[in-house]
């Protein structure tokens, strides 16, 4: 069994506003794990998130939020100063959640005036949602601010191995993740950290929607899902934290899939 996690120890959670980050952010403060979440959202959604905030900031665990961007190296170095003065002298990252979401859905060929991918979006695509994981856990570590036998989880999917039209970019970003993580696993077993991914099944978020044919794909999915229903965010909001519980300190390394049976139909 692993070491119990010290109670003023914070999650931080990348992309903690909408969708499956916004889920783990709730999860994590009901069960009374101090939260850090980071954002960078437009205006237009700004006000419905602070709504969100505003709730969860009334609970008695301590919540945070840093509003700037943490792909480029510029905002992670900002975002680093400010997790180091809400952690202060003692406390320390327990666990840290990858969300970011953020990359381009284009086809690869087109027979009207609809963009296709470019090189620029595969760069684009891989830095936000695959290469960001490795920045994050290396700034983390390098200023010694992760608690002893840490956490670290990245959400996946099922493009990451299989053709969705539209997701090329995303795919290729997915699977790079997923490499990246199974080699974190490895290469910082040693210090005591554990890196998994999480494969969620087909979940109607925002991010979800933005998909070609998204429509077609959630209708299809609820009916071949042998659950009976589509995958929620909070299902996977409750696979983070049993993932953060010194129970499942031997998990390493693992792509978990979350989706109720759904990817055996």
């Amino acid at each position: 069994m692993g070491e119990t996690p010290h109670i003023k120890d914070f999650a931080v959670v990348l992309g903690g506003s909408q969708g499956l980050g916004l889920a783990t952010v709730r999860k994590l403060l009901l069960e009374g794990v101090p939260v850090i979440a980071v954002h960078r959202d437009m205006r237009k959604d700004m006000k419905h998130i602070a709504v969100d905030f505003a709730a969860l900031s009334n609970g008695s665990t301590p919540f945070h939020t840093i509003h700037k961007d943490a792909i480029q190296e510029k905002g992670q170095l900002e975002i680093l100063q400010e997790i180091k003065r809400i952690l202060g002298p003692d406390a320390k990252v327990r666990l840290l959640v990858h969300s970011i979401a953020r990359g381009n859905l284009k086809p690869m060929t087109s027979t009207s005036q609809i963009p296709t991918l470019s090189e620029v979006d595969f760069k684009i695509t891989g830095e936000a949602m695959a290469y960001t994981m490795y920045s994050w856990v290396k700034l983390l570590f390098r200023e010694g601010l992760f608690a002893s036998n840490p956490r670290v989880i990245a959400f996946t999917s099922e493009g990451s191995s299989r053709v969705i039209p539209g997701y090329g970019a995303v795919a290729a970003a997915k699977a790079a993740l997923e490499a990246i993580i199974r080699q974190i696993a490895v290469e910082f077993a040693p210090q005591g950290l554990r890196a998994n991914a999480l494969q969620a099944g087909v979940t109607p978020t925002d991010s979800m929607r933005r998909i070609p044919g998204s429509a077609e794909i959630l209708e299809h999915t609820a009916k071949r899902n042998p659950s009976g229903r589509l995958t929620r965010p909070e299902d996977i909001a409750d696979v983070v934290y049993l993932l953060s519980r010194p129970e499942a300190a031997w998990i390493n390394g693992a792509i978990i899939k979350v989706d109720g049976g759904e990817s055996l139909c």
